[in-house]
């Protein structure tokens, strides 16, 4: 099959499952199994359509028959939509597995709409990236939000509906301004397709206009900050086999929609572009790690860490665009790869955390991590997976985390070596920033897993907890392997991906490989060998094993055991590390980054504006049943009562009144258009 004949395959499979979902509502368990269990295959069909565009770099593009006369539906895979068709595709077959017993918990409370709207969100997405029509790209776009704003309102509770209320909100204003720039480019060309807009002539002013509602359009999708504040609403909200999804792939819609409009469609060849794109991501990254330290709620903490995530993409992305627009083509794939690298990594290790904390919340039944505690030894797989997840967000080495940021401060790197002053001080500033991210987000992880999993349990269900089934710790495990893999393995995955990032940026058969190792393109400025440092590691840890084992018996005769010596007091529960005492001392010393969260969320102005639109309606409404409404009532009862007087109730009158109607029919003239 073609990848074009693969891909609808991948398509009608999760179609399939939405309406099988439907048709089995009366038995939910059916409903929900076969909604994941047809996502997985359509999961599946989908990884094999993209590996040839990713593998061969060639663009498959066929024109489907479209129902409206006025526009074509086009499908375009190339190796910029082919990359996100796998990085949606291989969360998808995780998410879809742990939904096979998570869902669960959700019999009763309508699994099987959960279903439908999963696999018509999945579907949605799918399509998305490799349209190459302005038209249905916006219909599929708000397909996608439409599908995932009833997975965050599926609790039907008032956080859920306020919280789907803000992002449909978000999404839709962000949805304006991607239509408006697009109908701008449609008025240059008289076109709907794509391939007219990559040819078109725009002046510098228009195409900024462009660029900047696309920007911010997309922005508001990708939760960059300013525009995030749906983010840690609509996320803890969800399910967290959706939030996964949402958090790791639907919020790579607005990523890559910046880079289509900004790179694919306009160039990208505009210098202050990338320095936005930049600086956004550098402020993104910094807040969002802040904001997510200061949390309790682990769901709301992990999406406050996607707005980081997004922020160092988006920094990737920004020195990309800076390479393009400068010339300098160099930076511009290394750039281009940091950023495409991080996007793939960010879902693989986000969708791990997502389902893991979803697996502690399905044993725990909270999402408030002082209530949790004690759990790695009750939950030793989830744990172990956990963990796995955590150290690659946190970057730590070989995991694939830490690869992607090489690149990017590789790519800072080599742009403070430039002879451009501005370049000069963007580099070190951005290279100082992504620095304060990666320490803040080892110390938040720390704090997360020590308090989920160690230590002693915080409440009783806590201490009854038990291990999730055994779908759920598949998934898990296999996010948790491709972690490794997109780590250990990166020599031989970074060159896919470098060659996806040149033919964005027109710098293909630049080399970032020599032999097991990394290099920025120059082997003079760095190099990096993850199998090296993962084999060294293990050596780290099997020597003081083996140690251990030689010697353990004559140590274990003089071990002393009981409960820990607390100052001469018995150990206590209060004595435990909490959420709040861990982040203390820096929630008191960035106080007023804190405060500026506040300020600064647009959820409270537009919620200020809602309630006076409410009160301002109360008002109006009055005055208008006052004015409008009630005389135009009273004229009609008193009209009814004149007319009234017609009404005599002898039969003899109403003979009279036939009559007199019918001399007025034939005596007046009256053109009724028959000759």
């Amino acid at each position: 099959m073609s990848p074009v004949e693969l891909l609808i395959l991948a398509i009608v499979l999760y179609l399939a499952g939405a309406v099988l979902s439907l048709l089995f509502k009366t038995n939910e368990p059916l409903a929900y199994q076969s909604a994941g269990g047809c996502a997985v295959l359509g999961g599946c069909a989908g990884l094999l359509a993209s590996l040839p565009s990713l593998l061969e770099q060639t663009v498959f593009v066929s024109t489907l028959p479209s129902p409206f006369y006025f526009s074509d539906l086009i499908v375009r895979i190339d190796p910029l939509g082919a990359f996100l068709l796998l990085v949606i595709s291989l969360l998808v077959i995780a998410c879809s597995i742990y939904s096979l017993s998570y869902m669960k918990e959700y019999e009763g409370k309508g699994a099987w709409a959960m279903g439908f709207f999963m696999n018509l969100f999945i579907a949605s997405m799918v399509a998305l990236v490799v349209c190459d029509n302005a038209f249905y790209f916006i219909v599929l776009f708000e397909a996608m939000s439409l599908a995932s704003y009833f997975l965050v309102i599926s609790e039907q509770n008032e956080k859920g509906v306020r919280a789907g209320l803000q992002y449909f909100l978000y999404a839709h204003a962000g949805s304006v301004l991607i239509m408006i720039a697009f109908f701008i480019l449609y008025r240059q060309t008289g076109s709907l397709n794509f391939e007219a807009y990559r040819d078109a002539e725009l002046s510098p002013a228009l195409a900024s206009c462009v660029f900047l509602l696309g920007f911010f359009g997309f922005g508001a999708k990708a939760g960059m900050i300013l525009l995030h504040g749906w983010l840690p609403q609509a996320h803890p909200a969800a399910p967290s086999h959706a939030s996964a999804l949402m958090s790791g792939v639907m919020v790579k819609i607005g990523v890559f929609g910046v880079i289509k409009v900004g790179v694919d469609l306009l160039g990208g060849d505009v210098i202050w572009w990338g320095y936005l794109v930049l600086a956004f991501g550098c402020v993104s990254s910094v807040l969002g790690v802040m904001y997510a330290l200061a949390e309790h709620d682990i769901k709301r903490l992990l999406a406050y860490h996607t707005v980081e995530n997004i922020g160092i993409i988006l920094m990737g992305v920004g020195i990309g665009m800076l390479g393009i627009a400068y010339d300098m083509p160099a930076i511009a794939m290394l750039g281009m790869l940091g950023g495409l690298y991080h996007l793939l990594n960010h879902a693989v290790f986000k969708g791990l955390l997502f389902l893991g904390a979803g697996a502690v919340i399905y044993r725990v039944h909270t999402k408030d991590m002082e209530k949790m505690g004690g759990l790695g030894k009750l939950m030793p797989l989830t744990a172990g997976a956990f963990l796995i997840g955590t150290m690659a967000i946190s970057a730590l080495p070989p995991l694939n985390g830490f690869v992607s940021e090489w690149f990017i401060y590789q790519s800072l790197i080599s742009l403070s070596q430039e002879s451009s002053m501005l370049l000069r001080a963007a580099g070190p500033i951005a290279v100082i920033m992504l620095a304060i991210t990666g320490a803040l987000a080892c110390m938040c992880f720390v704090k997360v897993f020590g308090l989920c999993f160690c230590g002693r349990a915080r409440s009783e269900a806590a201490t009854n907890a038990s291990e999730v089934p055994l779908s759920m710790n598949i998934a898990t495990l296999m996010l948790a392997g491709l972690c490794i893999l997109l780590g250990v393995g990166s020599p031989w995955l970074a060159p896919v991906i470098a060659s996806v990032a040149g033919s964005l940026v027109n710098s293909e058969g630049l080399s970032v490989v020599q032999g097991a190792a990394l290099i920025p393109v120059d082997a003079t400025q760095a190099i990096l060998s993850t199998p090296v440092i993962a084999v060294a590691l293990l050596a780290l840890l099997l020597v003081p094993m083996m140690i251990f084992q030689l010697f353990k018996g004559r140590k274990m005769a003089r071990r002393q055991s009981g409960d820990p010596w607390a100052c001469g007091y018995a150990c206590e529960k209060a004595m435990s590390v909490s959420a709040g005492g861990f982040t203390q001392p820096l929630r008191s010393m960035f106080a007023p980054v804190y405060r500026v969260r506040e300020q600064l969320d647009p959820s409270r102005v537009l919620g200020r504006g809602l309630q006076a639109t409410i009160r301002y309606a109360e008002r109006i409404e009055p005055l208008m049943d006052r004015f409008l409404v009630l005389p135009s009532v009273r004229w009609v009862q008193s009209v009814g009562r004149k007319i009234q007087v017609l009404q005599f109730g002898d039969f003899r009158i109403y003979c009279l009144y036939i009559i007199v109607a019918l001399l007025v029919l034939l005596f007046v003239p009256m053109n009724i258009g028959v000759n």
